[in-house]
């Protein structure tokens, strides 16, 4: 048995890999900021699991570790990310629809995201930690 094989674990490593591409798809829209034509981009993560959480979609499966507990939702796999292009808007005469200062704040909230998601993490290895028996 693997102590990082847990649902939350598993939960917490997608949002990371959605957190890190977020970072790469607005840096990629502010470079972009100039191109004519260009359509921003933006990361679909948190929408799709909450989709999946409220039971719109089937819901995730709790940890079972002796055959004789409840079963807790379905066994699916977390939502992976997806990037979606904004092509309905154009906000610049040059048919560019990317807005510094919408892309900066975006950022500035995903670093902040995954610094909490990071800060998490640390706590639960060192709750692990100090379970094994360490400092």
């Amino acid at each position: 048995m693997s102590f990082l094989d847990k649902p939350s674990w598993n939960l917490m490593e997608r949002s990371l890999d959605a957190s890190a591409l977020r970072q790469k798809v607005v840096a990629n829209n502010i470079a972009n900021v100039d191109t004519p034509n260009y359509k921003r981009a933006d990361v679909v993560f948190e929408e799709l699991l909450q989709d999946q959480l409220n039971g719109s979609t089937p819901s995730i499966e709790g940890r079972r570790t002796d055959p004789r507990h409840f079963v807790i939702g379905n066994s699916t796999s977390l939502p992976n990310s997806e990037v979606k292009t904004d092509e309905s808007t154009a906000i610049n005469n040059n048919m560019n629809n990317v807005d510094m200062d919408y892309e900066m704040s975006l950022m500035a909230k995903n670093q902040l995201k995954y610094n909490t998601m990071i800060q998490q993490m640390n706590s639960e290895f060192k709750k692990l930690r100090t379970v094994l028996g360490g400092k």
